[in-house]
C-alpha cells in the first residue's frame, strides 16, 4: 500500500467517538493477571519506564572499521524495574525515519533525555498494559541506528539478531554515556512482529536459529530479495531498486553509504536478472545467513495471495520448507499487500493476543487447539483447516483449439506477441481475438471447486526471437462481489477501506493515543477476476542464475510454476487460462523515473504455442 497518506488528509472520512476495545487498567497491580486465556491490562501505560540503548552488533556493514551499534528504544511495565521479569515483544523496522511506520504514516517522537514518548503502532499501547515489553529497534543504516541499510543483506539480519542476544545476555549494550547496560528485567522469551521489510527481519532472524526468539509473526512478509526484485528472471522492480530502496531508508548523508550502494547496483545484476551470490545472500529459505531448516521459532504467518510487492511465493515456498517441529498458525487472503490490523481487527487482535500469551508467557489457552489455517475466500467468508495447502488432488487442464479448456489431448497452434500488458486488460473480453493473448475457458462449471497450493503450467513454444517473457493469467470469470486488492484512495487500498470513526486498541498518553481509523473490506462487483499468473524469462527457464538465449523456430518445453493461490471457482463460473507475454503489473517503479528503460516493456517476440504440448495443473481441493 503506499506511504501517501498521513493520519489528518482523510476529510471525507467522518470520525465518530471512538470505540474503546481494550478496558482501562487497574491503579495498580504488581503481577501479571489472565483470565480466560488471556493476558489482561493491569498495568499503567502511563507510568511504564521508557529508556534506550545501543546494541554491540557483530557486523561493519559501512566499512568503517567499527562494529556498527544498534538503537533499541524500550517501554516496559514500571514493575519490571522492581523485580518483575517480562518478556518482549520487538519490532525491528527500516522505516522508522523514512517513510514511516503502518498506513497511518507513524514516526517516533523523544523527549530531552531521547526516550521515545510514541512508538508507531499499536504493539506499545495493547502489550505493555498486559505485562510485556516492547523494543523498538532502528534496523542498521537507519534512524538512530549506525551503518548501511543492505535492502535484505546479512547486516539488516545480524544487527535484529544482536538484539535478541542482547536480551539473553549474550551481547553487550550502552547508555548514551558508554556506560554497559544488561537486560535484567526481561525473562529473554521474544517474539518479533513486522509488516512487509519488519516481517522479513523477524524471519531472517528466526532463520539464523538464535536462542531465546520464541516466535515470529511475519505479516505480509519477503524471505527472499530475489523474488521481491524478479519474478523468474524478470524485473518486477525498476532497475537500481536495491539501492534506491537502502537510500530511501537512510538519511545520512549520501556521502556516507555511497560505495556500498554502488557494489550493490554492479552485484544485484540488474542486465540479466540473474539470481546469483547477491542475491543467495538474501534468501531466507536456503541462504547463508538464514535458513528455513534452521527456524526454531513459531511462526504465525499471514500472506495476501493477491500482494503485487510480496508475491504469494514468499509464504508458500518458505512455509514448506521449515522444520516439522515448528509449531505454526497462518491466515491466507484475497487482499493484497496488508496488516491484517486494518481488515479484521477485533479477531486480529484477540487471536494475537492468544499467540503471544501463549508462546511468551506460556498461558494455557486454546490457541494450539484452534484449527492452523485462517482461508478467506471472498468479502465475509473464511474457513478454517488443519494445514495449508488443503489436500489436494491435481487436475490438468488443456488448451483446445475451439478455445476451450478440457482434459482430453489437443493439437493446433495459437500465437501472439509478447509486449508489456496489464492483466485487466488481457483477461477482459475473453472471445475477442486479440494479438497479445491467447484465451481458453472451460464451460459454465456444474458444481464449485477449490484451488489450493500451487498450480504450474507447461507450454511448448517457438519463439522469431532469442529471447520472451512468457505470462499466464488463471482467471475466474463470472459476476461476484469480491475484494477489490487493486483499487487505492486516500481512503482505500490493498483490499480494505475506512469505513468511519476510530478504535483505541490500548491504553493512551497525550504523545501516543494508540487509536487508528476503523477500516473493513473494499469489495466491488466484477464480471471476471484475476485468481493468480505466472511469469518467466524464456532464457531462464533452465536455470534462474544462467540465461541462455533461444533459437528462433525451435521448439521448446518449458514448465514452471504460478503463484499460488487459495480460492474457490463457484459453480455456473468459467475457469480460464489466458496466455500473454510481460505482466505489466508487476512494472513497479518507485523511482520516479517514469522511464521504459527502467521496466520491462516486453521483447516483441512471436510465441508461437503448440496445443498438444501445453496444459496447466491445478491442486484441487478433495471433498
Amino acid at each position: 500500500m503506499s506511504h501517501s497518506r498521513r493520519r489528518g488528509l482523510l476529510a471525507a472520512v467522518a470520525l465518530a467517538a471512538p470505540l474503546v476495545i481494550v478496558a482501562a487498567p487497574a491503579a495498580s497491580a504488581a503481577k501479571i493477571e489472565v483470565s480466560g486465556g488471556l493476558t489482561r491490562p493491569v498495568f499503567s501505560y502511563k507510568d511504564a519506564i521508557r529508556e534506550h540503548v545501543r546494541v554491540q552488533s557483530t557486523v561493519d556493514s559501512d566499512g568503517d572499521g567499527k562494529k556498527d551499534l544498534v538503537r533499541v528504544d524500550i517501554i516496559r511495565p514500571k514493575e519490571s524495574g522492581s523485580g518483575l521479569k517480562v518478556p518482549v515483544i520487538m519490532q525491528e523496522s527500516p522505516y522508522y525515519d523514512e517513510p514511516g511506520v503502518g498506513f497511518e504514516i507513524e514516526k517516533k517522537k523523544y523527549d530531552a533525555q531521547g526516550n521515545v514518548t510514541k512508538f508507531p503502532m499499536y504493539y506499545d499501547n495493547y502489550f505493555v498494559p498486559r505485562g510485556y515489553a516492547y523494543v523498538s529497534v532502528d534496523m542498521i543504516g537507519t534512524r538512530l541506528s549506525e551503518g548501511c541499510p543492505m535492502s535484505y543483506g546479512a547486516a539488516d539480519v545480524l544487527g535484529g539478531k544482536a538484539v535478541v542476544d542482547w536480551l539473553n545476555g549474550r551481547a553487550a549494550a550502552y547508555d548514551d554515556k558508554g556506560d554497559p547496560v544488561k537486560a535484567t528485567w526481561t525473562t529473554g522469551r521474544t517474539g518479533m512482529i513486522g509488516h512487509s521489510y519488519e516481517g522479513a527481519l523477524g524471519i531472517g532472524v528466526a532463520g539464523t536459529g538464535v536462542e531465546g526468539l520464541e516466535t515470529i509473526v511475519p505479516l505480509a512478509a519477503y524471505t527472499s530479495g530475489y523474488e521481491n526484485s524478479r519474478v523468474n528472471g524478470v524485473l518486477s522492480w525498476f532497475k537500481g531498486a536495491a539501492a534506491w530502496q537502502s537510500k530511501r531508508v537512510d538519511k545520512d548523508p549520501d556521502e556516507k553509504c555511497a560505495a556500498v550502494r554502488q557494489k550493490m547496483l554492479e552485484d544485484s545484476d540488474d542486465a540479466t536478472g540473474n539470481y546469483n551470490a547477491y542475491w543467495h545472500e538474501r534468501n531466507y529459505r536456503t541462504g547463508p545467513v538464514a535458513k528455513a531448516r534452521d527456524v526454531r521459532a513459531s511462526v504465525f504467518a499471514v500472506m495476501g495471495f493477491q500482494d503485487r510487492n510480496v508475491v504469494g511465493s514468499h509464504f508458500s515456498e518458505w512455509w514448506a520448507k521449515l522444520p516439522p517441529t515448528v509449531e505454526r498458525k497462518a491466515w491466507v487472503t484475497q487482499y493484497g499487500h496488508l496488516d491484517p490490523f486494518w481488515a479484521r481487527r477485533d479477531v486480529w487482535l484477540t487471536t494475537l493476543n492468544k499467540w503471544f500469551d501463549h508462546e511468551l508467557m506460556g498461558v494455557r489457552n486454546d490457541i494450539m487447539r484452534q484449527p492452523r489455517v485462517d482461508v478467506q475466500h471472498g468479502p465475509g467468508r473464511w474457513v478454517t483447516q488443519a494445514e495449508w495447502p488443503a489436500r489436494t488432488r491435481t487436475t490438468t487442464l488443456r488448451p483446445q483449439r475451439d478455445g476451450s479448456l478440457s482434459g482430453k489431448p489437443s493439437t493446433g497452434t495459437g500465437s501472439y506477441l509478447d509486449l508489456a500488458k496489464g492483466e485487466i486488460a488481457m483477461a477482459g473480453d475473453p472471445a475477442t481475438a486479440n494479438s497479445h493473448r491467447l484465451a481458453y475457458l472451460t464451460p459454465p462449471l456444474k458444481k464449485a471447486i477449490r484451488l489450493s497450493g500451487t498450480p504450474s503450467v507447461s507450454l511448448r513454444v517457438k519463439l522469431d526471437k532469442p529471447a520472451a517473457n512468457l505470462g499466464v493469467l488463471l482467471v475466474d470469470y463470472g459476476g461476484d462481489s469480491r475484494i477489490d486488492y487493486r483499487e487505492t484512495g486516500p481512503d482505500r487500498g490493498q483490499g480494505m477501506k475506512f469505513v468511519g470513526g476510530e478504535d483505541c486498541v490500548g491504553e493512551s498518553t497525550a504523545d501516543d493515543d494508540g487509536c487508528y481509523l476503523r477500516a473493513g473490506d473494499n469489495t466491488a462487483t466484477s464480471g471476471f477476476n484475476v485468481v493468480t499468473r505466472g511469469l518467466l524469462d524464456a532464457q531462464n527457464h533452465r536455470s534462474l542464475s544462467r540465461s541462455t538465449p533461444l533459437t528462433p523456430g525451435r521448439p521448446y518445453q518449458i514448465t514452471w510454476k504460478l503463484l499460488p493461490q487459495d480460492y474457490e471457482f463457484k459453480a455456473g463460473h468459467r475457469l480460464g487460462v489466458v496466455l500473454t507475454g510481460t505482466n505489466d503489473d508487476f512494472n513497479l517503479d518507485e523511482s520516479g523515473s517514469g522511464s521504459e528503460d527502467d521496466v520491462e516493456p516486453g521483447t516483441g517476440a512471436r510465441v508461437t504455442v503448440d496445443l498438444a504440448g501445453t496444459s496447466v495443473s491445478l491442486p484441487l481441493v478433495t471433498k
